[in-house]
């Protein structure tokens, strides 16, 4: 009788330490900086104890209209420190360092998930997230769908060689292009198309001298860019545009460039995406197999 007791008592125990354990987490305030992890979270249903994010943080839509505590590379202890956090789960590149420093110092508890900006890094990035967040088995299964998403893409047939540049945004009447070393770089090569700006280095405006010169055959705009320089019709007035084939055939593709640029969990779909639509566009024989292997493989 006395053992039966005893283990009673000790499943008691147990159990009251686990709704202890449970009540404890669902309180946790959590900051969460950089899209991509924000993303990350959401697809591992792993969102439900962040209450602030930073500017970068657009999606989901639900996570987009929490409060932001700043840019994520000007952030300041202040701000963050203002909604009461007990974590701050950040990418890499947050920032300054001292900030996140500070945070720590005084109590809150700061995880920064480390990967470069590759596509290779998206799973292990997806799974160090799911091994903060208690979502192991989830993260895996997230992380294997999306390496399986970027083989098929890799394993696409070749696109005929194809010029080309990726605007980012516009600076009055100059384009701000894509160089080497950036993630639409990185997005154009994965596509199979080559990048007509890949002699500079980072994001530069173009004039039109420069345009003429490197004659891009396609262009490829962000959504947000677009708009901020007025819509289409204001894209093919820019100086210089007329000069190129891509201006000449007005051909365009807009993107979505959080989710193709943000390296997260949405990006190997919208390369996929990408693809597809560049097939479409250049009259590709090979648009029916990247719209199969997009169909295959959405989850």
């Amino acid at each position: 009788m006395k053992a039966k007791s005893l283990m009673r008592r000790s499943l008691a125990l147990l159990l009251m330490g686990w709704l202890i354990t449970g009540a404890a987490l669902a309180s946790e305030r959590w900051v969460v900086l950089g899209g991509d992890i924000a993303e990350t979270l959401a697809a591992l249903d792993a969102d439900i104890n962040v209450i602030a994010r930073d500017d970068t943080v657009v999606h989901p839509p639900a996570m987009a209209e929490l409060p932001s505590v700043g840019y994520l590379r000007q952030l300041s202890a202040e701000s963050v420190l203002s909604v009461k956090p007990d974590q701050v789960l950040a990418a890499g590149h947050a920032g300054p360092k001292e900030v996140l420093e500070q945070l720590a110092a005084v109590g809150v508890s700061v995880e920064i998930i480390n990967a470069p900006p590759t596509l290779n890094a998206i799973a292990d990035k997806v799974r160090a997230v799911g091994q903060l967040t208690d979502r192991r088995d989830a993260a895996g299964t997230l992380a294997d769908t999306l390496n399986e998403k970027l083989d098929r893409l890799a394993s696409m047939p070749a696109l005929p060689t194809t010029r080309a540049m990726f605007i980012m945004q516009n600076s009055g009447l100059t384009p701000r292009a894509a160089g080497s070393d950036t993630a639409a770089h990185s997005a154009l090569e994965a596509v199979g198309l080559a990048n007509a700006f890949a002699e500079m280095q980072g994001y530069h405006s173009v004039g039109a001298e420069a345009l003429a010169r490197q004659a891009p055959e396609v262009l490829i705009v962000s959504e947000r860019g677009l708009a901020a320089m007025g819509g289409e019709a204001a894209l093919w007035q820019l100086p210089g545009m007329a000069l190129t084939p891509a201006g000449r055939e007005q051909q365009l593709i807009v993107i979505d460039d959080q989710a193709l640029l943000g390296f997260g969990p949405r990006t190997p779909d919208q390369l996929l995406t990408l693809r597809q639509d560049v097939e479409a566009l250049l009259g590709s024989p090979t648009a029916s197999t990247a719209q199969s292997s997009n169909a295959q493989l959405s989850p």
